[in-house]
């Protein structure tokens, strides 16, 4: 069974940064074809993909809006992935979740399939 478990959520200032980690379990990153995505959802909203990785061909994704402050990246020695968010504003705050799925497309929010695998979310709060 694939587990994923994040942690690394914070109260934080605007303008500062927090990294986001996700450990998986249940396979061996390069030895199963896995991608790993980062989700988020503000309440009363639907969730949004922020980022994936697939940790065996190293293709990446960040959503557009991000781009420049959020970072994906993994450590296939922790089989974990990390989400770098850099200038952090208040519309950033929200539950972030890591999902991890054997499509890319479900992973990444690329189809209307939703991510077979996720965890239980961190709590991501930036004040101004």
């Amino acid at each position: 069974e694939v587990t994923v478990v994040e942690s690394g959520g914070d109260l934080v200032r605007a303008g500062g940064s927090l990294r986001l980690s996700c450990v998986v379990s249940g396979f061996t990153f390069g030895n199963v074809d896995y991608t790993i995505g980062w989700w988020r959802q503000t309440p009363g909203k639907a969730r949004e993909v922020v980022s994936c990785i697939n940790p065996i061909d190293r293709e990446t994704h960040v959503i557009s809006s991000l781009w420049g402050r959020f970072t994906i990246s993994d450590d296939k020695v922790k089989n974990a992935v990390y989400l770098q968010m850099n200038t952090l504003r208040p519309e950033d705050t929200a539950t972030y979740y890591c999902v991890a799925d054997r499509l890319w497309i479900a992973a990444c929010g690329k189809s209307a399939l939703s991510p077979v695998t996720w965890g239980q979310g961190t709590q991501v709060t930036v004040y101004s």
